[in-house]
C-alpha cells in the first residue's frame, strides 16, 4: 500500500520536458502517402508549491500544458527514478491544471471591471457586490470583510499578494487573497505605506439583525466604511492613532496650482517659465492648514523650498499645470519616496467657482451646528470669523483650498477645515522662509550623508520629550524668528528653565506674607523638575494632539478618548501647582505677589494648558463615560446615564433587561414540567440556557440536543431558543443605539474642540522651550545681544563653533571669531587648502544666526529677516538642469531678493565653468552684492583674483584665508612633497591663501600614485608657463617705458644682458654662467617632462644646488 502510494505521489510531482508548440495541422492531400503521426502520451507536468503566480508564469504553464512532447521517453520520478505509470485519463488531469495554475482572466483583471453586454458568466452574490464596489471605486483597492477575514478580489488580489507577501489563489471567477480582520491595521498600513488608496468594506448588518429583517436569505449587506491614504491614515477609524516609530512626522497633504505670467504681454518660449503658484498644505491629523501664493521663477525655487519645508506625504496637483512645475512635483514624488500623487481639474473653479465651493461648505456647517444645539452658537460665531478670512485668501490660493475640501470630502475630514483648523500664510511677517538649498546645505533638517535626521541641525537640538512637541520643534527651525519682542520672549523663557536645571537644590521656597496677623507658607516646586515630569508623562502618553483632532474627527475609540483626555487633565492638574493663577490673591485687604514664573510667554503657557475650562471639561467629558467597559470595548456599559440623559439608551438597556428576565422565568416552567426545584440553566463551551436532564428523561419532541454524556443529556426548549433569538436581537439594538450616541457624543466635542486644541499648543510649546533650555545647559551655550533696529547691522561671535560638528568632535573643534559691521567691513572673502575648514566656517556662523543661542563666549547679533546660502554642486537630469544652470539660479535668487538686512553665504560660486567665465561671474556676483545690497557676506573662493576687489571698497571688504602650516615656508616651492606634508590649524587668519593643495586631498581619495605624480608634474609645467609669460610681461613693460637719463639706459642694458643676475651691482664670468644657467634650465626641463618621480625628484634637488652655488657667488 505504501508502494502504490508512493507511486501515486511520484506520478503527481513528475517532471515534465519542454514540448514544442503545435505544429501545423497536416496537409490534406490524398497523395500524401505519409501515415498520421502517433498521438503523443503526454506525460505529467511539474507542480511545484508556490506563493501565487504572476500573469506570466500562467501564460507560460498553460503553453507548456498545451504542446507536444519533443521525445517519447518514459518520464521517471525525480523521487524514486522509477517510471511513472501512464494516466488513465489526461486530459481530466491536464484540466485540473489548467484550472489550478492558469484560470480565467475575470472582469476585474481587466482594465475595463465593468462586465460588458456579452459577458454571460454567473457571478455569486458576493462577487457581484464586488463588481458593483469596483466600478463605483475604480481607484481603490478594496478590502471586503467576509466573515472573519479581509478578502482581496482581482486585480487587488495581486497587488495584496506582492505587497504584503501572502498567498493569492483562484476562487470562482476571481483571484483571491485574504487576511485575518485583527490584523487590519497592520496590512492597512503597508499598503498605504506602498502608495496605494485603501478602501475598507464592512458588513453593515449582524447576523441577528439580518435573521429578522427582510434580506434574510441574500447576502450580508455591505458599504465602503473608510478610505486610507498616506496623509489620512492617522486621523482615520481602526487604524489610526497607532504610530509605529513615525509619529513626529507631519503627514501633509499639499494642493498645488498655478497660473502663467507674462511681464512682457507676449507668450514665453519657455511656456509657463513664470508662474503664479497657490498652494495650501493640511496636516489632517493635527488641523493644521498652510496656504500662500507667490510668484516663481523658471526653476521653481520658491515651490521646491515650501515643499522641502512641509515634505508631504500625498501631492494634489491641480490641472493644468507647467512642465517645470509638474517636473519638480515628480521628481519629488519619485519611486523611492513613495509620495502618492493624485491630479485634479480646476477648470469649474473658472468665474468664482472656488469661492462658491467654499462658502457653501462653510454655511452648511455652520446651519447644522446651530440646528442640532442652541448652544453652539459660539462655535458658529467662530466659523462665521474663520468665513471673513476665507474671504481674504488669494485666488489661486483658494482654488487649492476648495480642491483640498473635494478632496477630504469623500474621506469624511472636511469639517475641520470649516471650524477646527489653524491657518496659518506662508508669508510671515515674523518667520523666515528658507530656501531649498539653505535647508539642505545648512544640513537643517536632514543629513547630506544618508538623509537620516542624526547629524542634522534639528537631530542636535531636539531633546523634546512629545510627538507633537518634536513636529512643533521642527517648525521652529525651518522657520527662524524675525520679530525681536517674540525672539526675547523665547529667549527669557528658555534661560529662566536653564536658570531652574541648575541652580535650585531644593525643591520649596517659603515667602512670608506681610499685612495681616497670620504667616503662609507657600510650597513652590522648582519649575523644571515639575516641567521634566509633566512632559515626561505626557511622552508616555499618546499622542493628544493628533487624538483630540480624531475625536473631532469621531473616528478615536473610547480607550483612546479616555487616555487623550485624562492625560491633558492630569498635565493641567500638574501645573496648577506653580499657582500662577493665584499669585496675586487678596488676603483681607492687601495683595501679594509671589514671583514664581518671571517669563510672560511661560506664564501665558501654563496658564492655557491649566485653565480652570479645559480642566473642568474634562472632567465633565470624563464622567459620562464608563473607563472599565471602555478598556473593553463594550459599548453597551459604555454610556453613564444621569439627569434624564441619553433616553434611548436607556429604553434599549430596559428592553434588554426585560429579554433577560423572560428567559431566566423560562427555568420556573421546566421547574414544573420535571417537577426538579433544583433545576437550573447551565453553560457549557459558551452556550448558554442550556436545561441538563438525566439520560433516562423524557422531553417533548422538539427539543433540540445540543451535547451529553454518560449520565445527562443538555437540551434546549424551543422557548429558549426563541428568547434567546429575542435577547440577541435586543443586545444588537442595544449595541446600535450606544453606537450611534456615542457618535453624537463625538459630534458635541467641536464645542470643546478649540480650548483644547489651544491647551495642547501651550504644551508643545512648553516642551520645545524645555528641550532648548536643556540645550543650552548641556552645551554652555551664551544668550546672545541683538542690537536695537536704529543701529547698524553687525555680527560679533567671539569663540564661535559649528553646533553640530562640535557635538561629533567634542574638544578637538577650533573656534573662530567673526566680526561682521554694516558701516565698517561687512563682508569676509574666505580662501584656503581645500578640506581646510572655510565651507565649516561660513555654515557656522549662518546656523548661529539662525538658532539664536550661541556656543561661544559672547555673542551680539541682528535680527535678520533671512539667509541665503549657494554651496554644494548639484545637477537635476529629470528636470533638465545642469550644474552651473543651478549655480546660477541660486545666485540669482538671492541677488533678487536679499536686503540690508540679510545674511548671504556662497560657497565657490562659478567652479561649474571654465575658469575665466568662473572668475568673472564671481566676481561681477560679489560687486553687486556689496554695491547695491550692501549685505552681510561671506564669500569662499578658490580664485585669489576675487580678492582684488577690495580696491575698489575700502574698509567694507577683507581677505581672509584658514592657516596651514607646511614642511617649506616657501609657498612658491616647487617641491612635489609639499602637497603632501601639510598640518591644517582650522584657524581664520587675514590674507590669502596662494595655493589650495589639492593634491593633499587626491592624496586622502587614494587616487593612483602614477596619476598623483603626472598631476604634479603637469601642475609644474603650467605654473612655469605662467610664471615665464608674467615675466615676459614685466620685460616688455620695462622696454616700453623711457629712460629718464643716459645713466639709466647704460644701466637697463647691464641688467638685461646680464639674466642670471639677482642682484644689479654683481658681475661674473659671460661663459661660465650662460654654461651654469643652461645646466640649470636643461635639469628643470629634464624634470617636468620625465615621467619617472624618482629621476624627476633627483633632477629638481641637482637644479636646486646649481642654483644655490649661482645666487652663493
Amino acid at each position: 500500500m505504501g508502494k502504490q502510494k508512493q507511486q501515486v505521489i511520484s506520478r503527481f510531482f513528475a517532471s515534465k520536458p519542454k514540448i514544442p508548440a503545435a505544429s501545423t495541422p497536416p496537409s490534406s492531400n490524398p497523395s500524401s502517402s505519409s501515415p498520421p503521426p502517433p498521438k503523443p502520451v503526454i506525460p505529467s507536468p511539474n507542480v511545484k508549491t508556490t506563493v501565487s503566480f504572476s500573469p506570466s508564469k500562467r501564460k507560460l504553464l498553460s503553453s507548456h500544458l498545451a504542446s507536444t512532447p519533443k521525445r517519447l521517453k518514459p518520464t521517471l520520478s525525480p523521487h524514486t527514478q522509477n517510471p511513472v505509470p501512464p494516466q488513465s485519463n489526461p486530459s481530466l488531469h491536464q484540466k485540473f491544471l489548467q484550472k489550478l495554475l492558469d484560470p480565467p482572466s475575470p472582469p476585474l483583471l481587466e482594465s475595463s471591471i465593468e462586465p460588458s453586454e456579452s459577458d454571460h458568466k454567473k457571478y455569486t452574490p458576493l462577487e457581484q457586490q464586488v463588481v458593483d464596489l469596483k466600478s463605483k471605486y475604480p481607484d481603490v483597492l478594496l478590502m471586503v470583510e467576509v466573515g472573519y477575514r479581509f478578502r482581496f478580489f482581482g486585480k487587488d488580489a495581486d497587488i495584496a499578494a506582492k505587497v504584503l507577501g501572502i498567498y493569492a489563489h483562484v476562487d470562482r471567477n476571481f483571484l483571491t487573497a485574504s487576511v485575518p480582520t485583527f490584523r487590519l491595521n497592520v496590512y492597512v498600513r503597508r499598503l498605504v505605506s506602498a502608495g496605494y488608496k485603501v478602501g475598507v468594506v464592512k458588513q453593515t448588518e449582524t447576523a441577528a439583525i439580518k435573521a429578522h429583517g427582510s434580506n434574510r436569505v441574500g447576502p450580508f449587506g455591505r458599504g465602503l466604511s473608510a478610505l486610507y491614504t498616506k496623509a489620512t491614515l492617522e486621523a482615520a477609524e481602526d487604524v489610526g492613532g497607532k504610530e509605529e516609530g513615525c509619529g513626529a512626522e507631519s503627514n501633509y497633504l499639499v494642493c498645488v496650482v498655478e497660473k502663467a505670467l507674462d511681464f512682457s504681454g507676449s507668450v514665453s518660449n519657455f511656456g509657463g517659465a513664470n508662474v503664479r503658484i497657490g498652494i495650501v498644505g493640511v496636516e489632517i491629523s493635527t488641523g493644521d492648514v498652510v496656504y500662500g501664493e507667490f510668484d516663481d521663477g523658471v526653476m521653481r525655487s520658491g515651490l521646491e523650498a515650501v515643499v522641502l519645508s512641509l515634505s508631504p506625504a500625498e501631492l494634489l496637483l491641480g490641472q493644468p499645470l507647467s512642465k517645470q512645475t509638474e517636473k519638480l512635483l515628480m521628481a519629488y514624488a519619485g519611486p523611492a519616496s513613495n509620495v502618492r500623487l493624485e491630479h485634479a481639474s480646476c477648470d469649474c473653479f473658472k468665474d468664482g467657482g472656488a469661492l462658491e465651493d467654499v462658502m457653501s461648505l462653510y454655511e452648511k456647517t455652520v446651519e447644522d451646528n446651530l440646528a442640532d444645539d442652541v448652544n453652539q452658537l459660539a462655535e458658529g460665531t467662530e466659523q462665521r470669523n474663520s468665513i471673513q478670512g476665507v474671504l481674504t485668501m488669494p485666488d489661486l490660493a483658494l482654488q487649492a483650498l476648495a480642491l483640498t475640501i473635494r478632496h477630504f470630502k469623500q474621506f469624511g475630514f472636511e469639517r475641520i477645515l470649516c471650524c477646527g483648523a489653524s491657518f496659518r500664510s506662508l508669508s510671515s511677517r515674523v518667520e523666515m522662509n528658507l530656501s531649498a538649498n539653505t535647508l539642505q546645505q545648512l544640513e537643517i533638517l536632514r543629513n547630506n550623508s544618508d538623509g537620516s535626521e542624526t547629524g542634522s541641525l534639528l537631530g542636535v537640538m531636539n531633546h523634546t520629550l512629545t510627538t507633537y512637541g518634536s513636529r512643533l520643534l521642527r517648525h521652529w527651525v525651518t522657520h527662524p524668528l524675525c520679530d525681536r519682542n517674540m525672539i526675547t520672549a523665547r529667549l527669557d523663557a528658555v534661560s529662566e528653565i536653564a536658570l531652574s536645571m541648575g541652580s535650585y537644590k531644593g525643591s520649596q521656597s517659603i515667602v512670608e506674607i506681610e499685612g495681616g496677623d497670620f504667616d503662609a507658607t507657600i510650597m513652590q516646586p522648582e519649575l523644571s523638575c515639575l516641567l521634566s515630569s509633566v512632559l515626561t508623562f505626557l511622552g508616555r502618553s499618546p499622542d493628544i494632539q493628533r487624538g483630540i483632532t480624531r475625536i473631532f474627527h469621531r473616528t478615536a475609540t473610547p480607550s483612546e478618548f479616555i487616555a487623550v483626555i485624562q492625560a491633558i487633565l492630569s498635565a493641567g492638574k500638574q501645573l496648577k501647582r506653580l499657582h500662577i493663577d493665584e499669585e496675586y490673591e487678596d488676603y483681607g485687604c492687601n495683595k501679594i505677589g509671589v514671583a514664581i514664573v518671571q517669563s510672560a510667554l511661560l506664564r501665558r503657557l501654563i496658564l492655557t494648558a491649566s485653565s480652570s475650562k479645559v480642566l473642568g471639561n474634562a472632567v465633565k467629558l470624563l464622567s459620562t463615560l464608563n473607563k472599565e467597559a471602555a478598556d473593553k470595548g463594550d459599548f453597551t456599559d459604555l454610556i453613564i446615564i444621569s439627569k434624564d440623559q441619553f433616553p434611548e439608551v436607556a429604553r434599549a438597556r430596559k428592553a434588554l433587561q426585560l429579554a433577560k428576565e423572560e428567559l431566566d422565568n423560562l427555568i420556573g416552567l421546566y421547574r414544573k414540567q420535571f417537577r426538579n426545584h433544583k433545576l437550573e440553566f447551565t453553560c457549557v463551551s459558551g452556550t448558554t440556557h442550556l436545561v441538563e436532564l438525566s439520560i433516562d428523561a423524557k422531553v417533548p419532541s422538539n427539543w433540540v440536543k445540543v451535547s451529553s454524556t454518560n449520565k445527562t443529556v443538555r437540551y434546549h426548549p424551543p422557548e429558549v431558543l426563541t428568547a434567546l433569538d429575542q435577547l440577541r436581537l435586543a443586545n444588537e439594538e442595544l449595541t446600535i443605539i450606544c453606537r450611534a450616541v456615542w457618535g453624537s457624543f463625538l459630534m458635541e466635542f467641536g464645542e470643546y474642540y478649540m480650548d483644547f486644541q489651544a491647551a495642547v499648543q501651550a504644551l508643545a510649546t512648553v516642551d520645545c522651550l524645555h528641550s532648548l533650555a536643556i540645550l543650552s545647559k548641556n552645551k554652555n551655550y551664551v544668550r546672545p545681544i541683538f542690537m536695537e533696529d536704529n543701529r547698524p547691522v553687525q555680527i560679533q561671535i567671539h569663540a564661535g563653533r559649528h553646533p553640530v560638528l562640535e557635538t561629533i568632535l567634542q574638544d578637538n573643534f577650533v573656534p573662530n571669531d567673526t566680526i561682521l559691521h554694516a558701516d565698517r567691513e561687512y563682508c569676509q572673502i574666505v580662501t584656503g587648502p581645500n578640506m581646510g575648514g572655510k565651507s565649516c566656517y561660513i555654515r557656522q556662523v549662518a546656523l548661529i544666526a539662525m538658532m539664536a543661542q550661541v556656543e561661544s563666549e559672547s555673542a551680539t547679533l541682528p535680527v535678520l529677516d533671512a539667509i541665503y546660502t549657494r554651496m554644494g554642486a548639484s545637477d537635476s537630469i529629470q528636470q533638465g538642469r545642469s550644474t552651473f544652470l543651478e549655480e546660477l539660479s541660486e545666485a540669482s535668487q538671492i541677488l533678487h531678493n536679499c536686503t540690508a538686512n540679510s545674511l548671504v553665504i556662497i560657497d565657490e560660486l562659478g567652479r561649474g565653468t571654465s575658469t575665466h567665465d568662473g572668475v568673472a561671474i564671481a566676481y561681477a556676483t560679489l560687486h553687486y552684492l556689496l554695491e547695491q545690497k550692501k549685505c552681510m557676506v561671506l564669500f569662499v573662493t578658490h580664485y585669489p583674483k576675487i580678492a582684488d576687489i577690495k580696491v575698489e571698497f575700502p574698509g567694507s571688504v577683507e581677505a581672509y584665508h584658514v592657516s596651514y602650516l607646511t614642511s617649506n615656508n616657501d609657498e612658491g616651492t616647487m617641491d612635489s612633497k609639499s602637497d603632501h606634508e601639510i598640518t591644517y590649524l582650522y584657524k581664520l587668519v587675514p590674507g590669502v591663501s596662494a595655493r589650495s593643495f589639492g593634491f593633499k586631498v587626491a592624496l586622502l581619495a587614494q587616487l593612483p600614485s602614477s596619476c598623483i605624480n603626472k598631476a604634479m608634474i603637469m601642475a609644474t609645467r603650467l605654473e612655469t608657463i605662467e610664471s615665464s609669460r608674467a615675466r615676459k610681461k614685466s620685460g616688455e613693460k620695462q622696454l616700453q617705458e623711457t629712460p629718464s637719463s643716459d645713466q639709466e639706459l647704460e644701466t637697463q642694458a647691464i641688467v638685461l644682458k646680464s639674466t642670471a643676475s639677482f642682484h644689479g651691482e654683481r658681475t661674473e664670468d659671460s661663459e661660465e654662467f650662460v654654461s651654469a644657467v643652461r645646466d640649470l634650465l636643461s635639469k628643470l626641463k629634464s624634470a617636468t617632462t620625465d615621467d619617472d618621480y624618482a629621476k624627476s625628484l633627483k633632477l629638481l634637488k641637482e637644479a636646486q644646488g646649481i642654483a644655490n652655488e649661482l645666487i652663493n657667488r
